[in-house]
């Protein structure tokens, strides 16, 4: 039997993954090259090594130069740091935050993997925590998929801690590691400086999973607006001029406060609007990220 998470990775290899396969591959390896570099052991000097892998203390005890030998640790892991809390939720049937997060994830996962780095994710809902170690199988993508369905329709009563959602993930990625964040980003705690420490350890990409639903109030007379995270509804005139006006403003200083703090951390925040089209969205992401680069 074909379960759910299987057709939408089907579907998503077929319509994007292919698309991307080689595009994608390798052009992300961080500047950490992966995990970092391991010291092997020792060997005599010879010449035209590196002078500053000698190992005095060695080269002292046994009256002959000795070097240290290193290897190179080309393995990157992936940790996928995903927001299943209650504003996700929002947006059209079939096309919400909620989707669009899970076809990312199964994207990425199937991406990384199948060029041979390891990638687990952390699925966080205001509080509750659930983690799929990291590996690199087709399989183990729908291993995480099957985790987001498992997540999909829970909602949290509290407003999402932003800050609680990047330790866990600091906590979760002991080794050196590319960190990726899908969020919206809307929710409550100190997230900058939790962000900051999870970058001075890894490299950390944002990716702002937005719909319109986010930024534009629609002019249709009376309408309920709800808080998507604490579910508290309000009666509002949608017409109204002034409420117009404080919304957008709100919608401005929210987006300010957004880019200043991530611009602060050094970590690059890309938006994923929910009528975008995948491919076209992370193929942008990479192009920017390479711009980035030294």
């Amino acid at each position: 039997m074909v379960t759910a998470p299987e057709k939408l990775l089907l579907r998503l290899e077929w319509k994007v993954v292919r698309r991307l396969d080689g595009r994608l591959q390798g052009d992300h390896r961080t500047t950490y090259r992966g995990a970092g570099i391991d010291f092997t052991g020792l060997r005599p000097y010879t010449g035209g090594d590196d002078a500053r892998h000698i190992d005095w203390n060695v080269t002292a005890r046994l009256d002959e130069p000795h070097v240290r030998v290193f290897t190179e640790d080309r393995e990157l892991t992936v940790w996928l740091v995903l927001d299943r809390s209650a504003s996700m939720a929002a947006g059209r049937p079939g096309r919400g935050k909620h989707d669009v997060l899970a076809e990312l994830a199964l994207i990425l996962a199937r991406l990384f993997g199948r060029g041979g780095n390891r990638v687990g994710a952390l699925l966080y809902d205001t509080g509750m925590v659930r983690v799929v170690p990291p590996g690199t199988s087709r399989r183990h993508a729908l291993r995480i998929g099957a985790e987001l369905e498992r997540t999909a329709r829970a909602s949290g009563g509290a407003t999402t801690d932003l800050a609680e959602m990047l330790e866990a993930a600091g906590r979760l990625a002991r080794r050196r590691a590319l960190v990726v964040v899908l969020s919206d980003f809307i929710g409550e705690g100190d997230w900058e400086r939790s962000l900051r420490r999870l970058a001075r350890r890894h490299e950390v990409v944002a990716l702002r999973i937005v719909d319109t639903a986010d930024d534009v109030l629609p002019e249709a007379g009376l309408i309920v607006v709800e808080d998507a995270e604490t579910g508290e509804q309000l009666v509002v005139d949608s017409a109204d001029p002034l409420l117009r006006v404080r919304f957008r403003e709100a919608v401005d200083a929210r987006d300010a406060k957004l880019t200043a703090g991530m611009r602060r951390a050094g970590v690059p925040v890309h938006r994923v609007d929910t009528d975008r089209d995948l491919a076209e969205a992370l193929v942008e992401v990479v192009s920017r990220t390479r711009d980035r680069s030294p």
